[in-house]
């Protein structure tokens, strides 16, 4: 069962400090503390509660009880493919929207083959919140069929306060939330980054190139907290948790800036996707990813993880990235998940990478992962 601590949830009014709660109370309930937290985001968890004191804590409880998942383990953690190495257009011209059943089980099968059993279908491949109810039928019973489930879902250059599109986007983003609770997801990641711009398009790594940027605007700033704040009301209706996605040159493109704008939603379903790789990417001057780390990973509800080389020329200034495998690259994720799950962090992981094998690679990351979370409940390594 889970409490909030403070911070977590102003709108359930729970008491100002955790604290208050004493051993005593955990103990009369047999109840042994796991995991804590500090941030909007952390949540205090308990295991070990026997099944006939479920009634006492739910009547007794001197916290409001929130929904949360218990801690995982390197066994069991949720990490998702991403789909980002599948194009939303088949070589023969065909939309993956629609492919047939059998279509798709082709596809997902080469996840599985691939050592995975959860995947995010990422909208760049497929708009599962835009198929039919019938068609989205056909899609969770192949996902069931390969074995596989999905924890999260993703959007991409989707905003909502895109200056053409922003209120398609919005509606758009209400499907998703229906879409992810239909399927069985905990959490959907959106962004205010949008299409890229021909340049984009052009370069050998997007990212190399200038792309759109959210207006230096408190107006549109506003939008966009008063459209979450409107998607955090769905999310919370059906289940479903909000993770916001750092990309550079957005009003999520920085560490500061992430967490003022998750701080003016104020809302407990919205947190972080601190996607780190994105701003370590880039070709200019960027804070280290431990400082980004530490102000983020508190908020962080789903995690897109990637890696990249980058070196810096402290002489000349020049910078120059590449992708890079997860436990090659410039941030340590060894260091950055500890970081994490002492901050409470308990959602699913997203292993991306971009070049190559991109779900080869992928599944590299996965093993990798596996390797440095937890071995069990208490954090500890052996």
């Amino acid at each position: 069962m889970c409490i909030n601590p403070k911070g977590v949830d102003r709108a359930m009014h729970g008491p100002a400090d955790p604290a208050a709660v004493t051993k005593t109370w955990f103990a009369s309930h047999g109840l042994t503390a796991v995991a804590g937290g500090r941030g909007t985001a952390a949540l205090a968890c308990w295991r070990g509660a026997p099944e006939n004191t479920l009634g006492q804590i739910l009547t007794s409880r001197p916290y409001p009880l929130i929904s949360c998942t218990m801690p995982f383990t390197r066994d069991n953690w949720p990490i998702a493919a991403a789909m980002l190495q599948f194009s939303a257009t088949t070589r023969k011209g065909q939309s993956v929207q629609d492919q047939d059943a059998e279509e798709w089980a082709a596809t997902l099968e080469e996840v599985t083959d691939a050592g995975f059993t959860h995947f995010d279908p990422t909208d760049s491949w497929l708009r599962v919140a835009d198929l039919s109810e019938t068609r989205r039928e056909e899609f969770v019973k192949a996902t069931k069929q390969a074995g596989l489930s999905i924890p999260a879902i993703s959007t991409a250059r989707r905003s909502v306060i895109d200056a053409k599109h922003g209120t398609e986007n919005l509606a758009y983003s209400h499907r998703v939330l229906d879409a992810a609770a239909h399927v069985g997801a905990s959490v959907v990641s959106f962004g205010f980054f949008e299409a890229l711009a021909p340049g984009q398009q052009k370069a050998l790594w997007f990212w190399t190139a200038p792309g759109p940027k959210n207006p230096d605007d408190p107006t549109v700033w506003q939008l966009a907290v008063t459209r979450m704040q409107e998607l955090a009301v769905h999310a919370e209706a059906v289940g479903v948790d909000i993770a916001l996605e750092m990309y550079e040159d957005t009003y999520l493109g920085t560490a500061d800036s992430a967490v003022a704008f998750v701080t003016d939603v104020n809302h407990p379903r919205v947190g972080l996707n601190p996607d780190l790789g994105n701003l370590q990417r880039l070709l200019r001057p960027v804070e280290r990813w431990e400082v980004m780390a530490e102000k983020t990973l508190p908020l962080a509800k789903y995690w897109h993880v990637k890696n990249y080389y980058r070196s810096e020329d402290a002489s000349t200034g020049a910078i120059v990235t590449a992708p890079a495998p997860l436990e090659f690259g410039v941030i340590n994720y060894r260091r950055a998940i500890r970081m994490a799950i002492e901050a409470g962090f308990a959602g699913p992981f997203c292993v991306e990478h971009y070049g190559g094998d991109g779900l080869s690679v992928s599944a590299t990351n996965r093993e990798y992962l596996k390797r440095i979370l937890p071995k069990n409940l208490h954090g500890n390594k052996h």
